[in-house]
């Protein structure tokens, strides 16, 4: 790729990064403070876990992709243990709109035994489960399901002779350290990519579905208005949610199919230009969903709204204080200049 094409890819992450941060950040911080009894609601708890998964996205995972992209040279199980925490956040992104969804439909569809079953501990458990699997999942490579190309090349190389005067070794430095040089794409297509991204986005769709499905149904049977409006603010959050849903899958889902490409028809099937592409979309999807809670949960608009006010309040309360002072100064002038005249 052309130096200048590099330094716009790197620019891009950069500002991916500063995105992810500040917006996810406002995410957690607006449902923790601004939304009232937020984390004893189980959606919202859950939402949570997917705002720090994604504003771990910017503080590691894409300075990772820029650095692990042959710029540093590392030994292999280095490599590939930071290689493996892109994975782990990947994957508690998936684990986290799973829960979500199965949330949704549990709201639904048993709505007498909801309330005893989404407690805030069991809520918390499931948090934590997501995680735990994550990292599972995302270190298996460290297992022993790896790329071992890098490692058997180091280990192959012919060992220094031996010299009788002086004992010398010739230091080989380590190779430059890659993403598919650690990893190899049998895992990442059969494993991650079917078995760890696929098979939880199908269950969600059919999830989605049956919510849609049975709020139209209730819908179209429901006579009060206090259950219709109930409804349709079900109905509007569901939308919200499976919007991001789909967003994920189509940031992802194209990065997936190049790593299915690259290892049917090999490295020359794919441009390094268009898997930089991929990769810039997956990383802009953290970047995109505080987007989608600003616009679309009501719940996080009024705390967005109740924190850019309260952040407004103080500027000026600040700049108040600032015009106060200067006004006591320039009285207290006056007044000192009032009281040289009358003595002269």
């Amino acid at each position: 790729m052309a130096a200048w094409s590099w330094v716009v890819y790197t620019l891009l992450e950069a500002v991916i990064v500063v995105a992810c941060c500040l917006g996810n950040l406002l995410v957690v911080f607006a449902v923790c403070v601004g939304v009232r009894d937020a984390l004893r609601e189980p959606t919202f708890c859950f939402l949570v876990s997917l705002a720090v998964a994604d504003f771990l996205v910017g503080v590691a995972a894409v300075p990772l992709a820029v650095v692990l992209d042959g710029w540093a040279r590392l030994t292999p199980d280095l490599c590939l243990l930071l290689s493996c925490v892109v994975l782990v956040l990947t994957q508690a992104s998936v684990l986290s709109l799973l829960a979500i969804a199965v949330d949704r439909y549990l709201r639904l569809h048993m709505p007498l035994r909801y309330k005893s079953l989404a407690t805030q501990r069991r809520t918390c458990l499931v948090v934590s489960v997501c995680w735990l699997l994550s990292c599972l999942l995302g270190f298996t490579p460290l297992l022993g399901w790896r790329n071992c190309s890098s490692s058997s090349s180091s280990s192959s190389l012919p060992p220094a002779p031996a010299s009788n005067s002086s004992s010398s070794s010739i230091i080989t430095s380590p190779p430059p350290c890659t993403f598919l040089s650690v990893i190899s794409l049998p895992f990442m297509v059969y494993f991650n990519f079917l078995g760890c991204v696929m098979a939880p986005l199908l269950v969600m769709m059919l999830l989605y579905v049956r919510i849609f499905w049975s709020l139209q149904a209730r819908l179209k049977e429901s006579s009060p208005h206090h259950v219709h409006a109930s409804l349709l603010r079900e109905r509007r959050l569901a939308c919200s949610l499976a919007l991001v849903l789909v967003l994920f899958a189509g940031c992802w889902i194209p990065l997936h199919l190049m790593n299915c490409v690259l290892l049917v028809h090999g490295p020359q099937a794919v441009t390094q230009g268009l898997l930089y592409t991929g990769i810039l979309l997956s990383h802009a999807n953290s970047a995109i969903n505080p987007v989608i809670y600003a616009y679309r949960i009501p719940k996080i608009q009024q705390a967005y709204a109740h924190i850019w006010r309260r952040f407004l309040l103080r500027i000026n309360c600040r700049h108040g204080d600032m015009e106060g002072q200067r006004s006591m100064r320039s009285s207290q002038g006056d007044q000192r200049e009032a009281g040289g005249t009358t003595e002269d």
